[in-house]
């Protein structure tokens, strides 16, 4: 497969990638209700994310509410909601940096410079997927780690929600892609960044004389 196609497959995996990480961002679904236990409460269940918390009836109406203050919120929280908005930003920018350097678009007629221009969206890229999957990760430690937990009551544990395991698919997928782009993106052999001059070695021909 040349340049071009890998550039597409990373492509389609960062624009995949990107997709998770918003629905990750978007949908209220990082802590679910657990019913383990002697918690058989069943008639409700909550589930949050990290704008909002709603709960949810047995009958499958939803009400949610947002979060009163960032203040309040728990630090894997916080820290999840700066990761996953800059990992969203930076996969994006680097598919469209991707765009402009590609082999398969004209937006740049330098040779030289389209592989340096793919590596830095790798770069981006993986960087993206690394801040997602921190993000996800250190959410479900702290679920795993109250979960287990014997001074939590019952009640108030949680186990982990879709997104959890949305969040670390897309994060796999951003470091595909940039791994991908940064072993490919390397300059073509024999490019020396000038003009190549050749010289002739041949011993110069003599002068024509002319003869009376």
């Amino acid at each position: 497969m040349g340049s071009a196609g890998v550039q597409i497959v990373c492509v389609a995996l960062g624009v995949l990638g990107l997709i998770g990480a918003i629905v990750c961002c978007a949908v209220p679904r990082w802590k679910v209700s657990s019913f383990s236990g002697s918690n058989i409460v069943t008639a409700q269940s909550t589930q949050e994310g990290l704008w909002t918390s709603c709960v949810v009836q047995s009958t499958g109406q939803q009400q949610c509410k947002n979060y009163d203050s960032l203040l309040v919120l728990p630090s894997d929280l916080q820290a999840a909601r700066a990761m996953t908005i800059i990992g969203c930003m930076l996969s994006c920018l680097s598919i469209l940096i991707l765009f402009c350097g590609a082999d398969f678009t004209t937006c740049i007629e330098n040779e030289d410079a389209k592989p340096k221009i793919s590596l830095v969206s790798g770069v981006g890229m993986m960087l993206a997927g690394l801040l997602v999957i921190i993000a996800v990760s250190w959410s479900a430690h702290i679920v795993v780690r109250d979960f287990r937990n014997s001074l939590v009551p019952a009640g108030q544990k949680k186990e982990l929600g879709a997104c959890i395991f949305v969040g670390w698919g897309a994060g796999v997928l951003l470091l595909l892609a940039g791994g991908l782009l940064c072993c490919f993106s390397r300059p073509k052999s024999g490019s020396s960044g000038g003009t190549a001059k050749y010289y002739n070695n041949s011993p110069p021909s003599a002068p024509n004389k002319n003869y009376v």
